[in-house]
């Protein structure tokens, strides 16, 4: 079939804002005595809202409430932002470029105050079709809700859409939808083969996301 929609993760994909994420959690957990490991940001990488902040409640120990722990987060990486916008090279350009053949959405597990933040920024708030809020989905990434829920508002099935995806959690999304995944690892936060092998296609730029490369994809789906 055809190639009709595809649907940008964000985070580690337009952005490389996974090491401000891993900065700040760094930084969170310095300031209270504790440890912030690589493995522990693998876990949280992909992960809706309340997934990741469970996830440092645990590995950390914290006393503190869910909420709290998303409020000072959100302000850690924000003031990040407003230092500097890490988008990736060819990053803003592929949306554009995939808007002239497709129909595009977004589909981000990452807090609402920071999609809108960096969308406004970039000005891809005036590209994309669809905006799925990470805050409004039950059920994070791994599990497929948000690229069911991306699909229904535009108005496409599994069988015609491509979604790009940098972390294992977003990848196994993907393919939890039944969706042609490509993978687009951060340079910093490298994926292990058995996780590159869930994906139809690997890139290591976005500036090999183009026509072509959803073509081949089309093909590897209809053999």
């Amino acid at each position: 079939m055809r190639i009709e929609a595809v649907i940008f993760d964000m985070d580690g994909v337009l952005v490389d804002s996974e090491v401000y994420w891993d900065k700040s959690r760094v930084e969170f957990a310095h300031d209270r005595g504790k440890t912030w490991t690589d493995e522990y940001q693998r876990l949280a990488m992909g992960r809706s809202t309340v997934g990741w902040a469970t996830v440092m409640q645990e590995k950390l120990r914290l006393d503190e409430s869910i909420d709290d722990i998303i409020a000072e987060m959100k302000g850690r990486v924000i003031a990040h932002y407003e230092r500097r916008m890490p988008t990736r090279p060819g990053a803003i350009e592929s949306v554009h470029r995939m808007k002239q053949h497709f129909r595009v959405g977004l589909a981000s597990g990452s807090p609402t105050e920071i999609i809108k933040a960096v969308l406004r920024i970039t000005g891809l708030d005036q590209v994309f079709e669809v905006m799925i809020y990470g805050d409004d989905i039950p059920r994070g990434k791994p599990a497929p809700d948000i690229y069911l829920e991306a699909m229904a508002r535009l108005g496409v099935s599994h069988h015609v859409t491509v979604g790009i995806e940098d972390s294992a959690n977003g990848l196994r999304s993907l393919k939890a939808a039944g969706i042609a995944a490509v993978a687009a690892p951060s340079p910093d936060f490298p994926l292990p083969p058995e996780i590159l092998a869930l994906a139809d296609a690997h890139i290591d730029t976005l500036e090999a996301f183009d026509l072509s490369l959803i073509r081949r994809v089309e093909r590897t789906r209809s053999e």
